[in-house]
């Protein structure tokens, strides 16, 4: 069930950082302002920041287990996903709240697919 490999998703975490950080401007709802553009742009920053910091095969700084950033990803998708009513921009035109929802479901489903620990990471528990 599990078949996204750590190391393809370390490229989407920070892809889709990036993504997150450009949001506002590629949907054309940077105008706007308040929370639809503040919380893709903070959640893109925590995303390459927590990537960083992540024990897989794109983490420099290797402090957070693999399975934690998997709850990391949850919290932030569904905060992302339910942004739009929790901060009352779902009534703003689509653009402005359809990615956000879209991208939060999305980073969810990526999550389930997932494998918990990198390849090296198995092979020396296998070794063990």
């Amino acid at each position: 069930m599990r078949f996204i490999p750590t190391k393809v998703h370390g490229v989407l975490d920070y892809l889709v950082g990036i993504a997150l950080i450009a949001a506002p401007w590629l949907f054309g709802f940077a105008s706007m302002g308040g929370p639809a553009v503040v919380i893709p742009v903070i959640l893109g920053v925590g995303l390459i920041v927590y990537s960083l910091l992540t024990s897989y095969e794109w983490g420099p700084i290797k402090l957070i287990p693999m399975p934690v950033h998997l709850v990391f990803d949850v919290v932030a998708s569904l905060f992302l996903a339910l942004s739009p009513w929790l901060f009352g921009f779902v009534s703003a035109s689509p653009n402005a709240w359809v990615p956000h929802v879209v991208v939060g479901i999305t980073v969810i489903l990526v999550v389930i697919f997932s494998e918990p620990q990198p390849v090296t990471a198995k092979l020396a528990t296998a070794r063990a």
